[in-house]
């Protein structure tokens, strides 16, 4: 099993060896075989009602187990590493060329700090020209900052047409719909209470009257927290906003809604019979990536600056990276997670959605910092940020080493991504002189098993109640025949996968002991088609597995990562880079992010479906 595995004889289990003794030189990659049906319509209807048979359900569950190797790996297997309950980082050096922000202070300030971290900005050749013609591709944070402060136009303007952007896509053929809660004369109070604050010269920070919208697991008072289906709602109202969005309310953001997603966050494609299947700007025949579906596809398409999802097996970067966008999932529980549906899980974060690195800079200083028993518990290294202006900044990155797991980092389903992505590598060592090492990441089959237990468990159980009390009828067929499958898992299953946390943390350490970020592209697929069939439900575990073929790190071991665009495939869909970092490990993560960024601007494309909201 993945080198780590020893004799066995008749009778006798399988026995891995412990950790330390592994020879990691010795591993051979096993690329994943998983076994699922693909199901839409009544061939999905028909394997939830067996999935969910008292008498059926268990004989079906446990094939499905024992042909992709789960009960062979979990049950009768010894492995002899205790269990690992929640990611536990070894103590971590402070990162260099940073600015500390401190977490205590007020997020207004941090904001500011972070923002005399990056570049000078230059708004000439951005306004003078037609927006058509510039060679950028989207609308930053600081060019609507720059344009209130000019007069050029104001936030009450541009909440016109954001408004009129949200009802021409819901009208479309097919619909495109990105937000599940959207109150048009709420989000003009809020553009109007900005545009006066401008008026009167008095602007919060750079975040004011800035557009974000909010995925509907995390809660932004006065709307509803539906997690996409069509009770939550009901049995859980919201009082308050969560802390996050709290933060950056309070920096002036406005509000544009509740975004759409999959139902309960249990699917990475963003199919949802309940509310319509988000559709990729890029190509409106393919999905987003989900689960944070209508948080990417309404950044991409250019109706908001930012978004704030949430990210337990890839939420945040498969979307971003399939829709063209930068993605950034921080340190397991760098943010406070009150306030967000899934803030009880060991895998999941809050994290920003944004159209370029340095806005999902300045969006993580403001909404970033930790829960005080979390501060004891996990010990955090200061919440910072890159000095990108610092004269030591091309010196810190010539002396970046970024390790590539190659057998691992080509097993895509097409070539050309993997291409891509090596081609960003190339020109981040040409032109900075970072390094490329070659790592071995011993036992990733186990990882995804992991992974899948770690979540499905834990989310099983925060829903059972509800699941047992009647409510399992009002969820869609998909999210119906994962949670039976969940709810398959044991609590002896639950322990081993937290035995295999402990594995996977301990090889993933002694690879950051060689090199400071790990890459590889972001999904194994670009973005997959919607079949015609699949928009009452869809059951793809196979498209699922590609799509989070190379996230499960971040999630099961906490680690922060990033998706840059770094290009698209002969479809014209985009390709996203992954960088995974060290624990707490954000600034050094963004600092490489705005590096590949910038060397790979000109392969981007701009998304078929995109309303300008400035239109200056």
């Amino acid at each position: 099993m993945g080198g780590g595995s020893g004799g066995r004889g008749k009778g006798m289990p399988r026995a891995m060896a412990p950790v330390e003794e592994v020879d990691v030189a010795a591993v051979r990659y096993k690329p994943a075989e998983l076994q699922a049906p693909h199901l839409t319509g009544f061939p999905l209807r028909a394997f939830v009602w067996l999935l969910e048979s008292p008498l059926l359900g268990p004989l079906v569950t446990s094939i499905l187990k024992k042909q992709n190797n789960m009960t062979q790996m979990l049950q009768h297997t010894v492995i002899p590493d205790r269990p690992m309950f929640f990611p536990e980082f070894p103590p971590q050096e402070p990162e260099q060329g940073v600015v500390i922000l401190g977490e205590d202070r007020d997020p207004v300030e941090r904001v500011e700090e972070a923002l005399q971290c990056l570049t000078p900005y230059d708004p000439s050749g951005r306004f003078t020209s037609s927006y058509e013609k510039n060679p950028f591709l989207y609308w930053k944070i600081r060019d609507f900052a720059h344009a209130y402060r000019s007069g050029i136009t104001t936030p009450s303007a541009v909440a016109e047409h954001v408004i009129a952007g949200v009802e021409e896509w819901n009208n479309k053929k097919p619909p495109m719909p990105m937000l599940i809660y959207f109150d048009a004369d709420d989000l003009r109070k809020q553009a109007n209470a900005s545009t006066k604050r401008f008026e009167q010269g008095s602007p919060i920070s750079v975040l004011d009257g800035i557009f974000f919208a909010i995925k509907d697991d995390i809660d932004c008072f006065p709307y509803p927290s539906k997690s996409a289906t069509t009770f939550f709602d009901k049995i859980r109202p919201v009082e308050k906003d969560a802390v996050l969005v709290a933060r950056l309310r309070k920096c002036g953001v406005i509000f544009i809604g509740k975004a759409n997603m999959h139902e309960l966050g249990i699917g990475v494609t963003g199919n949802n019979p309940n509310y319509g299947t988000v559709r990729n700007p890029h190509s409106i025949d393919r999905y987003t990536g989900a689960s944070s579906s209508g948080p990417a596809a309404l950044v991409s398409s250019g109706l908001c600056s930012a978004a704030i999802g949430t990210d337990a097996g890839g939420s945040v970067r498969i979307p971003s990276s399939l829709c063209g966008i930068v993605g950034l999932k921080t340190t397991f529980r760098r943010t406070d997670m009150t306030g967000v549906l899934c803030d009880a899980g060991t895998a999941a974060v809050a994290s920003p959605l944004t159209a370029s690195v340095e806005d999902s800079m300045l969006v993580y200083s403001a909404l970033a910092g930790c829960r005080p028993m979390d501060k004891l518990t996990l010990r955090p290294l200061p919440l910072c940020v890159p000095n990108l202006v610092s004269s030591e900044n091309n010196d810190i990155l010539q002396s970046v080493k970024v390790g590539k797991y190659t057998e691992w980092f080509h097993d895509v389903s097409d070539i050309e991504i993997s291409n891509t992505c090596e081609d960003a590598l190339s020109l981040l060592r040409n032109t900075f002189g970072c390094q490329i090492e070659e790592i071995i990441l011993p036992e990733l089959l186990e990882m995804r098993t992991a992974h899948l237990v770690t979540i499905g468990s834990e989310g099983f159980c925060q829903l059972n109640a509800h699941y047992q009390e009647g409510r399992r009828t009002e969820m869609t067929l998909d999210t119906r025949g994962s949670l039976a499958l969940f709810g398959s898992f044991t609590s002896a299953d639950y322990v081993a996968s937290q035995r295999l946390r402990r594995r996977m943390m301990y090889y993933h350490m002694e690879a950051f002991r060689k090199v400071d970020v790990i890459a590889t592209p972001t999904t194994g697929i670009t973005a997959p088609r919607i079949p015609p069939s699949a928009l009452k439900g869809e059951s793809d575990y196979i498209v699922s597995a590609k799509l989070m073929q190379f996230i499960v790190a971040g999630n099961l071991l906490g680690f922060p990562a990033i998706t840059v665009p770094v290009g698209h495939d002969k479809q014209g869909l985009p390709i996203g880079l992954q960088l995974i970092g060290r624990p707490w490990g954000e600034a050094s993560l963004l600092r490489v992010a705005s590096a590949v960024e910038e060397l790979c601007l000109k392969r981007r494309n701009r998304p078929s479906t995109f309303y300008d909201i400035l239109q200056t």
